[in-house]
C-alpha cells in the first residue's frame, strides 16, 4: 500500500497502532478531519494476491503450518481452512501463554489490515437492552452510552460500506440503514418457514456484507480495512503506513499526564524507534492493546501511567460458543451461493427467553445449501448440508484476566498470559442453544449429525476429528474470535479504565478503540460496534482539538 512521503521523526498528529477495523475507521476519521496520521501495524504490507493466494497452495501451507507448529492453536478454528494461512500469526515468533487446563485459542491477524481480512461480515447494532449491562457479584457493570449516541455512526458506516440486511423491527436487535437483504437458498426459506411456524421463533436475513469475490475494490474486499477505510485514509495525503512494527509501549510525559509518542521495534531485525505524535490510538484487538497498556502501566515500569480502577486486564470476554452440522432433505439445484456475512440466515433471540435461566443473550447463525462439496465426497449425497452455529453473551468477570507472562519473545518482550474460563452462566447458556438447536432441525425435517457423518474428507479427517468445532461441547475462549474487555469504558474513574470518549482516564490523549474498552459482551458480532466507537472518539478527539 503506497503511503505518503512524511518522514518519521518529528511529531505526527496522531499514532494509530493496528490497522484492522477500528484502527482502519480511526485513520480515515482523523486524516479527512485535517490531522497527519502515521498508521503502525505489527505485521508486513502484503499485496491481495500473496494475502489471498489460491486454493492448492493454501491448501499444502495448512498442513505445513499445523505440522511445524506456525498454526497449531489457531487451526482449531473452521476459518483457517477456508483462508490463506499466510494471514495467520506464526505462533512460535508471537508466544502467549495461558493455564495448562484453560486454554485460549487466540487467533491473530499480523498483517496490514488485520483480522478484517478473515472475519466473517456479520454487522449487528447494540441496543439498549444490551448496553445496561449485566449484574456480576452484586454489581451492576454497563456501559456509559446508549444506543442514541451510536446510532449516527453506525448508519454512516452502513450506507458507506454497502451493508445488506432487512428493517426487521425487532426491539432488541436495532434496523440499521442498510440496503437489500441477499436472497436465502430455496433450503434456508423451507427451514425458516418451518422454524417460525412450529417453533415461533424469529428467522431473518443475516445482516453484513456479500461474498468477497463480488465486492472486491483494488483486489480487496469491501469488509476488510484494505477495501474500506485505509485507501480513502491515503488518499488525503496525511497517512504514513509503517509496517512491520510492533509497539511495544508508551513514552509518557514525566508527570505521567499525557502520552508523547510510543516504542516501536522492527520486527524485522529488533530495531527500536521512538515515534511522537499528540494523539494516540490504540486499536491493536483487544488482548494486543490490553498488554501493550499493561506494559506502559505504573506497575511494570517507572513513569508508567496510573490504574486508579485497578482493573486494567480484567473483565475478558469473549463469545461462548458451539455448533451443529446437519443434513437436510432435498439435493441443492445449480451453483451453490457462497456463504457470507449477508448470505446466510439469523436467529436473533437476544435477551428476549422466556425460559432462560442465564444472563444475556444469545444468536443462531446458520446457512443451508452453501457450502456442500462435489457429491462423491458426500456421505448423504441426496440431501444439502446445513449448519447453526450460536455465540452468546459472556459475563464479566474479574478472574478472567490478561496479564503479561515471565515469557519473553525473540525481542526481550514479555508476552501475554491469558487467563480466561466460562462459569456456570455460559454452562447454562449453551445448553440452551443446543437444545434450541435440536429443536430447530428436527422441526424442519433435518437430522443433526457430526462432519465426519457427512463429508468422506481423507486428508483433513484425523485433523479434525478432535477439533473443538467437531464437539458438542462449548468450544474454549478465544475460538470465536469476538474477544472483548480488558480496559473498560466507564463514568467512574474507580470502576472503569477509559472514560465515555475512550480516553485514559489519567492520560486523556490516549483512546482505546477496539474490543477491550468494552464493559460487557452483549451478544451481536462486535466488529461493527468497534468501527461505529472508533469514528465517535475520534471525531470527539477532533473537535476538542480545534477547540
Amino acid at each position: 500500500m503506497s503511503s505518503a512521503s512524511e518522514p518519521l521523526d518529528g511529531a505526527w498528529d496522531a499514532i494509530v497502532v493496528g490497522s484492522g477495523a477500528s484502527g482502519g475507521v480511526a485513520a480515515m476519521t482523523l486524516a479527512e478531519g485535517g490531522a497527519r496520521v502515521l498508521v503502525i501495524d505489527a505485521g508486513p504490507d502484503l499485496s491481495s494476491k500473496v494475502a489471498f493466494g489460491d486454493a492448492i497452495t493454501n491448501g499444502a501451507r495448512r498442513l505445513a503450518g499445523i505440522s511445524s507448529g506456525r498454526h497449531r492453536r489457531q487451526s482449531e478454528h473452521p476459518g483457517y481452512w477456508k483462508a490463506n494461512p499466510t494471514l495467520y500469526a506464526d505462533e512460535r515468533l508471537h508466544p502467549y501463554d495461558h493455564p495448562p487446563d484453560r486454554p485460549f485459542l487466540w487467533t491473530r491477524g499480523l498483517q496490514v489490515g488485520g483480522r478484517s481480512l478473515t472475519w466473517g461480515g456479520i454487522t449487528l447494532r447494540l441496543s439498549d437492552h444490551d448496553l445496561v449491562g449485566v449484574e456480576v457479584d452484586g454489581e451492576r457493570i454497563g456501559w456509559p452510552l446508549r444506543a442514541s449516541d451510536l446510532s449516527a455512526h453506525y448508519g454512516y458506516l452502513e450506507r458507506w460500506l454497502g451493508v445488506h440486511g432487512a428493517r426487521d423491527g425487532l426491539p432488541g436487535l436495532p434496523d440499521g440503514e442498510l440496503t437489500s437483504p441477499l436472497p436465502l437458498t430455496a433450503a434456508e426459506q423451507r427451514f425458516a418457514k418451518a422454524v417460525q411456524q412450529q417453533c415461533g421463533h424469529t428467522v431473518i436475513h443475516s445482516r453484513g456484507f456479500g461474498p468477497p469475490a463480488a465486492d472486491l475494490e483494488n483486489g480487496w474486499p469491501r469488509s476488510s480495512s484494505r477495501g474500506s477505510s485505509l485507501p480513502r485514509a491515503m488518499a488525503t495525503g496525511r497517512v504514513r503506513l509503517l509496517a512491520d512494527q510492533m509497539v511495544e509501549r508508551m513514552l509518557l510525559q514525566p508527570d505521567c499526564s499525557r502520552a508523547t509518542g510510543v516504542i516501536a521495534i522492527d520486527q524485522r531485525n529488533g530495531q527500536r524507534h521512538r515515534l511522537q505524535a499528540d494523539l494516540i490510538v490504540l486499536a491493536a484487538s483487544t488482548i494486543q492493546s490490553v498488554s501493550l497498556l499493561i506494559r506502559s502501566h505504573e506497575q511494570q515500569i517507572s513513569g508508567g501511567f496510573a490504574d486508579p480502577s485497578g482493573r486494567l486486564g480484567t473483565r475478558l470476554m469473549d463469545h461462548v460458543s458451539t455448533s451443529q452440522f446437519f443434513s437436510f432433505p432435498g439435493r441443492s439445484q445449480g451453483a451453490q451461493p457462497a456463504l457470507s456475512g449477508a448470505g446466510s440466515l439469523f436467529l436473533p433471540f437476544g435477551r428476549n427467553l422466556q425460559d432462560a435461566d442465564f444472563q444475556g443473550g444469545y444468536g443462531l447463525w446458520g446457512g443451508i445449501g452453501r457450502f456442500d462439496p462435489p457429491r462423491w465426497l458426500m456421505r448423504k449425497p441426496n440431501s444439502t448440508t446445513g449448519f447453526l452455529i450460536g455465540h452468546g453473551e459472556v459475563l464479566p468477570r474479574a478472574h478472567n484476566q490478561v496479564r503479561l507472562s515471565d515469557r519473553t519473545d525473540r525481542w526481550g518482550v514479555r508476552v501475554p498470559y491469558i487467563d480466561c474460563r466460562w462459569g456456570d452462566n455460559e454452562a447454562a447458556m449453551v445448553t440452551h442453544m443446543r437444545r434450541t438447536m435440536a429443536e430447530c432441525i428436527e422441526v424442519a425435517g433435518g437430522q443433526a449429525l457430526a462432519m465426519s457423518d457427512l463429508f468422506h474428507l481423507p486428508m483433513i479427517e484425523p485433523l479434525m476429528r478432535n477439533s473443538v468445532a467437531a464437539s458438542d461441547r462449548a468450544a474454549p475462549p478465544g475460538y470465536y474470535i469476538h474477544e472483548v474487555g480488558g480496559a473498560p469504558m466507564g463514568s467512574d474513574q474507580r470502576v472503569s479504565v477509559v472514560d465515555p470518549c475512550n480516553r485514559l482516564w489519567r492520560v486523556p490523549n490516549v483512546l482505546v478503540v477496539d474490543g477491550s474498552c468494552w464493559p460487557s459482551s452483549a451478544w451481536q458480532s462486535p466488529t461493527l460496534t468497534m468501527m461505529a466507537l472508533s469514528r465517535r472518539a475520534c471525531l470527539l478527539a477532533l473537535s476538542s482539538r480545534g477547540a
